[in-house]
């Protein structure tokens, strides 16, 4: 069952005071299912970002429609939590205030913010960390705050825009090993933006690998590979060639637009 569809979904942005409008995505078709790992990947400018706003309901397509367990997409919802790359903690909490902050806003009983949150600091390994403050944490420990004050509020989808484009290698690494822990417990519906071919075949059950601009669906690949992957089978590495030929064909074709674009040809 599908949990998340798309349906023609095209973004066209008008810059006030021009005459030309940016067409972002052109009639994207999308469907993820409950529980489902997808990945979304693509050149820079190909709306991947962009789609991702549209499921959360921070922006609303120029036409076609987001809907999210059969129900219209119009702004957005505790529902489909999003990570982005940017921590966004707020400096003055402390790591467990910045977890319990969604709950307490909800009006939850001290005893069950108490609880959930104990369990999510336990779950990121941040129990020693919970009366710290963000300033004190490394970006990988940021960002496990980030994913906790999400996950406290029970969201059925996790929207993750690039949250682990900053970090350096081997705590990218850690994390991602930590989100598919997650995930494996919680079969929570994921949407993952990922510049990192490697990362989406680590991660994903599917790839939809997207277009140049407007951003379509060039290709929905699934992930056949068992888990847990390793890098260096040769499966990986020959999976990894058929989906980096997909992306820089579009990436070659993204530079040659804008080369004629700047040079009039």
């Amino acid at each position: 069952m599908s949990t998340l569809v798309f349906s023609g979904v095209s973004q066209r942005f008008q810059t006030p005071g021009q005459d030309n409008a940016v067409q972002v995505l052109e009639a994207v078709d999308l469907n993820v299912a409950a529980g489902e790992f997808v990945c979304l990947l693509g050149p820079s400018g190909c709306g991947k970002s962009t789609l991702l706003n549209a499921a959360a309901g921070f922006v609303q397509p120029t036409t076609g429609t987001v809907t999210f367990a059969n129900r219209l997409v119009t702004g957005p919802s505790p529902e489909r939590g999003m990570v982005f790359q940017e921590y966004a903690l707020f400096p003055w909490m402390s790591v467990a205030d910045n977890v319990a902050f969604g709950l307490r806003a909800r009006g939850e009983a001290a005893s069950v913010v108490r609880e959930r949150v104990d369990g999510l600091l336990r779950m990121l390994r941040l129990t020693e960390f919970a009366d710290r403050w963000p300033r004190d944490l490394s970006g990988g420990m940021r960002q496990r705050v980030a994913i906790a004050r999400v996950l406290a509020l029970h969201p059925p989808c996790l929207l993750m825009d690039e949250p682990f484009g900053a970090l350096d290698a081997l705590t990218r690494r850690s994390l991602q090993e930590e989100l598919l822990q997650i995930w494996a417990e919680l079969r929570k519906t994921v949407v993952f933006v990922t510049h990192s071919i490697e990362e989406a075949i680590f991660l994903a059950d599917r790839i939809v690998v997207m277009t140049h601009r407007p951003g379509s669906v060039k290709r929905d690949c699934v992930v056949a590979l068992p888990r847990p992957r390793d890098q260096a089978d040769p499966a990986f590495n020959a999976f990894k060639q058929e989906i980096g030929a997909l992306v820089m064909a579009e990436q070659h074709a993204y530079e040659d637009a804008e080369r004629r674009s700047f040079t009039g040809d």
